[in-house]
C-alpha cells in the first residue's frame, strides 16, 4: 500500500469518533468565497492579503465577512513560518473578532500540514480566547503538467481557553475538506472544496455546516 493510501485510511479512522459525535448535531448550509493575494518581498520573503465571505443559512448562524494579512518566511524548501493579523465581521448581533495567528507550515512529497495558534479578542467577551489548529492533508498533482490537483485534508481545533467564563475547552472543532485546484497562470490558482464544519459543543447538540468553497490566490 502507497503513503498515501495509508494516510488516507488513517484519516478515515480518525474522522470515525467524530462522525459518530455528529450523529446528534444540527446541520445548516452555506456558501464560501475567498480570493487573497501574496506579493514576494524577496525569495524567501512575502506579504499575503487573504479576505473571505461566508454566507450561511440562518440555521448556521450570521454572514461572516474577514481580511487577514500575513507575514511568511520560508526558512527551507518544505518549512515555513508566518505572522498575521485577522479582522472579522459578522452580520446580525453576533460579535465581532480581532485574531492574531503565529503559524508553521510544512510539506512533504504530497503530504501538507500546518500548525497555527490564534489569540482571538472577540467584542463583549469575558478574556483573550486561545485556540490551536492543525491541519494535515494531501496534495495531490493529477496531470503530467501538474496543473491539476487534488486535495484533501482534516483540521481539528483545540481550545485552551474559552471566551465566556466556564466555556468548552479541549476538542471544540473539527473542519474537513475535500477538492482540488486549477494553476491557471504563473499568478492565478483557482480552488473549488468542499466544506464540512462540525462545532463540537460539550452537553448540546453539535453544530455541522456544509458549504461549497472557492479560493482564488493570485502572486505577485
Amino acid at each position: 500500500m502507497s503513503l498515501v493510501c495509508r494516510f488516507l485510511a488513517a484519516l478515515c479512522l480518525g474522522l470515525i469518533p467524530a462522525a459518530a459525535h455528529a450523529d446528534d448535531a444540527d446541520d445548516a448550509a452555506g456558501l464560501g468565497f475567498t480570493p487573497s493575494a501574496e506579493f514576494s518581498l524577496d525569495d524567501d520573503t512575502a506579504i499575503e492579503v487573504e479576505t473571505s465571505v461566508r454566507f450561511r443559512s440562518a440555521k448556521a448562524g450570521p454572514d461572516t465577512y474577514s481580511v487577514r494579512l500575513w507575514l511568511v518566511q520560508d526558512l527551507t524548501d518544505s518549512l515555513t513560518i508566518g505572522g498575521g493579523i485577522e479582522r472579522r465581521v459578522n452580520g446580525g448581533a453576533a460579535p465581532n473578532e480581532i485574531r492574531l495567528l503565529q503559524q508553521v507550515t510544512g510539506r512533504t512529497g504530497v503530504l501538507r500540514g500546518r500548525v497555527r495558534i490564534e489569540q482571538r479578542f472577540i467584542d463583549q467577551a469575558d478574556q483573550t480566547a486561545l485556540r490551536v489548529r492543525a491541519r494535515v492533508g494531501v496534495n495531490v498533482p493529477i496531470d503530467a503538467a501538474r496543473n491539476w490537483r487534488a486535495v484533501a485534508d482534516v483540521e481539528p481545533s483545540l481550545t485552551l481557553q474559552p471566551a465566556r467564563f466556564g466555556g468548552d475547552t479541549g476538542l471544540t472543532g473539527l473542519r474537513t475538506r475535500v477538492g482540488g485546484t486549477r494553476r491557471v497562470s504563473d499568478r492565478l490558482q483557482v480552488g473549488l472544496y468542499y466544506l464540512r464544519n462540525q462545532e463540537i459543543l460539550q452537553g448540546r447538540r453539535d453544530r455541522v455546516a456544509h458549504a461549497p468553497f472557492v479560493t482564488l490566490d493570485f502572486s505577485f
